[in-house]
């Protein structure tokens, strides 16, 4: 007969505020030091352990108000790019910018409180712990990436990108699978607190059984990683390769839309471009918006792409803003074109997922002094959603700008037959901070999810290309010109991923309510 362990009634002594906030900040720290480019990934895996500990013996209002305080200090010092960002281009003054900041990072807040207040109520019992506390995080994170217009901006697990056996579970996952492990680690030591602590019985004061899980878990993660790896590497070297260029102009971006520079600016990419001759690239692509001005509808700076165009020989993936009469009003797009070496558009692929207050204004009656940061043209039409163009027979998934960070976007692209994504953005906004580094990492996320290969080309980087398997295997430096050019292979093959989408983050909300009855008399509940 299986022995029952009888969890300890014994009660923590009350921390106060002044701890709970030090716990629930220092988590929210260490979740920021472990993102790009400080870098510090091993920081995610014990991230959520000060949090966990100042939720013990909680109310659910306490625990919500400690999540809260998580959120702020990691948001607020994650997004702290937005205040400059907002400063210079928005343009609007600091005593606006910086409360717009702080709202952002209260709405995300929201999602870390309203877990570590459910956590305060969860039995304390291993197994619901083990199972129902990641869940309920990789829940919370897939909410935030879907709610309104979502924001999937560094979920904790775009933070092991660099973990290259550890990522491979995205194919089956998606980047949730990663947010998981992490959250189980922390979990682990977690449970082991309780247990030193005499809120979990032990007789040694270890809880070996949640470690040793948490351990059979990570590790089973690598030896797949292993495993498909070595699995990806062999259809890579078998598949059909294209060479690409990309080019990396470096145009700053408050002379980007001076009328003045539209020649200088054409002239450079042309310049940089034909010093990629001696490779004879396939395809060349440029960042998003690099024509700055209606390409094909402005004769004369289009005139001087499209010769050069034909003086190169290759085929271009262009970024530039476009516009259509539609029922009598104009319908402006951020779009990409493709074309042949003879500078006949074989397809366009309008941006479908918009940037809030970047490219189109929400709520605009309620709040219209609020504009866009994008003052040239007015609001942006979203474009279809998984518009795949078609290069003599060859599908090309086009992600513009922070549309790398939507994994359903990638997702719906390969479905419909891409052999190759390509990433268009521009980053000068962001100027000298880590957000460069945070947009180029997540971006590597779409390459395993979906086993292809992703080419970004930026204006002032990071561009680079990075292999089916997610290793960046060439990257620029930030705020100088660049040409890079490399073999992408084309593959075929549909992951698990791609073809099921986001199932597992709504497992998990399942998952968390099967295995920990969230009511509070579990709190004392025997555990088996």
């Amino acid at each position: 007969m299986k022995k029952k362990v009888f969890l300890s009634r014994k009660k923590p002594p009350p921390k106060s505020l002044f701890i709970q906030t030090v716990l629930a900040g220092g988590s929210g720290l260490l979740l920021t030091g472990s993102f790009p480019d400080m870098g510090l990934a091993w920081l995610a895996w014990v991230a959520l352990v000060p949090l966990l500990v100042a939720l013990d013996g909680l109310s659910f209002k306490e625990g919500f108000r400690c999540g809260f305080l998580a959120g702020i200090f990691h948001y607020l010092t994650l997004l702290y790019w937005l205040v400059p960002t907002m400063e210079r281009y928005g343009p609007l003054p600091l005593y606006v910018s910086v409360p717009l900041l702080v709202l952002l990072s209260a709405y995300l807040s929201l999602f870390p409180a309203v877990f570590s207040g459910i956590v305060t109520r969860m039995p304390l019992r291993a197994l619901p712990l083990l199972l129902g506390i990641p869940a309920l995080w990789v829940f919370f994170e897939h909410l935030r990436a879907t709610l309104l217009t979502g924001f999937p901006w560094a979920l904790v697990g775009y933070s092991q990108v660099k973990a290259l056996h550890l990522i491979q579970v995205s194919d089956i996952f998606g980047v949730y699978g990663v947010s998981f492990l992490l959250v189980t680690s922390s979990t682990a030591l977690f449970c082991q607190y309780l247990a030193m602590k005499g809120r979990l019985v032990s007789k040694t004061g270890l809880a070996p059984g949640a470690l040793l899980w948490a351990a059979v878990l990570i590790g089973a993660a690598f030896l797949y990683g292993g495993f498909r790896i070595r699995q990806v590497d062999a259809e890579t070297s078998r598949a059909l390769k294209v060479r690409i260029c990309i080019v990396q102009g470096n145009i700053e971006q408050a002379l980007k839309w001076d009328p003045k520079y539209q020649e200088t600016t054409v002239q450079k990419y042309l310049s940089l471009t034909k010093k990629s001759q001696d490779r004879r690239p396939d395809l060349v692509v440029w960042p998003e918006t690099a024509t700055p001005f209606y390409f094909l509808k402005d004769e004369r700076p289009s005139a001087a792409v499209l010769e050069g165009i034909r003086s190169v020989s290759s085929a271009f993936m262009i970024g530039s803003p476009a516009y259509e009469q539609r029922d009598g009003e104009v319908a402006y797009f951020n779009s990409a074109y493709l074309m042949d070496a003879k500078g006949a558009v074989l397809g366009r692929y309008d941006k479908a997922h918009l940037v809030p207050y970047g490219e189109y204004v929400p709520l605009k009656r309620w709040m219209p002094f609020l504009g866009k940061m994008v003052a040239q043209v007015g609001d942006f039409t979203p474009g279809r959603k998984g518009k795949v163009l078609n290069w003599n027979g060859k599908g090309i998934g086009t992600l513009i700008c922070y549309e790398g960070i939507f994994p359903y976007l990638a997702r719906a692209m390969v479905k419909n037959g891409a052999q190759v994504l390509v990433n268009l953005t521009n980053d000068a906004w962001y100027g000298d901070t880590s957000a460069p580094y945070q947009h180029f990492y997540m971006a590597a996320f779409r390459a395993v999810e979906n086993r292809r290969a992703l080419v970004r080309s930026a204006n002032t980087g990071i561009s680079g290309f990075i292999d089916p398997a997610g290793r960046v295997t060439a990257q620029t430096p930030v705020f100088k010109e660049a040409v890079l050019t490399r073999d992408v292979p084309l593959l075929q093959a549909t992951a698990l991923y791609t073809r099921f989408g986001d199932w597992f983050p709504l497992a998990c909300i399942g998952m968390a309510l099967m295995v920990s009855g969230l009511t509070p008399k579990n709190r004392t509940q025997t555990g088996g």
